[in-house]
């Protein structure tokens, strides 16, 4: 069985959070597409963890973890997480960690061309996290790029290298930047890579088989349907394809199909960087449920745009990965309002739209807010639908019908056990 895990929204529904709590059920857990621009925070009985390259099943001691070829690796950055996971009694090997030879590596004049691009739109940055991640997969594409396979070719990768970095001072030449140097990018391979030689593998002869052998495979995404490159709030999206009908490609088994896909989401909205955020609070009430919520970037710190839930996004998030059931995160923190906002709708150009827009039509959006009663209660040792108070469920229910999806899970805390699952 092939189960894919992906946001709804605009990332940091809690995607890492679900496929630690689920993962127990799997052999294989496969991360499909991006780098280390966003993380994953897990809480689990070996403590506090964010993973920004790593499946978040890499936690689990009984599953295999693959890093797919359609993702973008900054060597420096997975050696650094694995040293800091290992530090934790967290057993990384091998065995336990596959990384595909066909994914990207993440170079340090990606980081380099980011952050001067950004410095270069100002006001109008489209809000990247400066780690690389768009600079890496334009190159894959323009046929430019490293793969982790060629790292296993030390004599020919040299070769190949210094024809990218002539190619890349050309660029670098028009920020006015110093040129980069083959050697210095030599020895940042040679440091970085030696300790992931061992993991570099064909995963998909690896996936392939395990497929025939009816093993269980779940494969993991990172951001949400909102940042989709092709389906997103373009061009404040991520640079890969978040969604379900990716997910084999970029693990690495293109003719395999997806069998359930997990839908998550957050009982508010939140948004990381730039772009069009409809539902957006602001002022008293917004600073509330940022704090509540502890709602700052796993990956950069920054503090989380927030608003109520938002109903025509998630339907249309919903609709993009073709959910087949939802899992519903945060609800807890919801617990200190009297009353719940609830984006339901959109007003563009005084006219109702109760379905997502694109280009300027979603930038002229306006909020329709309405208000549910608050359950003002904590719910964090609830564990059944019946511990639940009426207006907590009665919530449930309504976010439920307004997207068109069931809700199978719904977490009120953030510790591994810390759900309820309703039937």
């Amino acid at each position: 069985m092939i189960t894919a895990i992906v946001g709804i929204n605009w990332g940091d529904e809690g995607k890492g959070r679900m496929v630690d709590l689920l993962s127990s059920d799997y052999d294989i857990i496969c991360r499909y597409q991006g780098g280390n621009n966003a993380g994953h925070t897990v809480i689990n009985d070996k403590g506090k963890f964010i993973l920004n390259l790593l499946p978040s099943g890499i936690l689990r001691d009984n599953t295999v973890n693959v890093m797919g070829g359609g993702m973008v690796i900054d060597l420096e950055h997975l050696c650094g997480e694995i040293s800091a996971l290992r530090s934790k009694g967290v057993k990384i090997t091998p065995e336990t960690l596959k990384i595909s030879d066909k994914a990207f590596v993440c170079m340090p004049y990606h980081k380099q061309q980011d952050i001067l691009e950004e410095d270069r739109l100002a006001e109008k940055k489209y809000g990247s996290t400066r780690r690389g991640i768009a600079p890496a997969y334009g190159d894959k594409y323009l046929k430019k790029g490293i793969r982790m396979g060629d790292l296993l070719s030390p004599d020919k990768l040299a070769e190949k290298l210094a024809d990218i970095v002539e190619w890349k001072n050309i660029t670098l030449g028009g920020y006015g930047e110093e040129r980069v140097k083959l050697e210095s990018m030599m020895e940042w391979i040679s440091e970085f890579s030696e300790p992931l030689l061992p993991f570099i593998t064909d995963t998909t002869i690896y996936l392939t088989k395990a497929v025939e052998n009816g093993k269980n495979i779940l494969l993991e995404a990172q951001l949400g349907a909102l940042r989709d490159i092709d389906y997103g709030i373009y061009p404040y999206t991520t640079s890969s394809h978040t969604l379900a009908a990716y997910g084999p490609a970029g693990a690495g088994i293109p003719g395999a199909k997806v069998d359930c896909v997990i839908g998550i989401m957050k009982a508010y909205s939140t948004c990381v960087g730039e772009g069009p955020f409809t539902a957006e609070l602001f002022g008293e009430e917004a600073s509330a449920l940022r704090e509540a919520g502890a709602e700052y970037g796993a990956a950069t710190g920054r503090p989380r745009r927030v608003g109520g839930f938002d109903v025509v996004a998630s339907r249309y998030g919903v609709k993009m990965q073709g959910a087949d059931f939802l899992a519903l995160t945060k609800l807890d923190v919801l617990s200190y309002l009297d009353r719940i906002p609830v984006c339901l709708a959109y007003e563009i150009d005084g006219e109702r739209c109760e379905s997502f827009p694109t280009g300027e039509r979603l930038v002229k959006a306006k909020p329709v807010y309405e208000y549910m009663d608050g359950f003002k209660t904590d719910i964090s040792g609830c564990r059944k639908p019946e511990d639940l108070p009426e207006k907590a469920m009665e919530y449930i229910r309504y976010i439920e019908g307004a997207v068109g999806c069931p809700i199978r899970y719904v977490s009120v805390g953030p510790g591994r056990e810390d759900y309820i699952e309703v039937k």
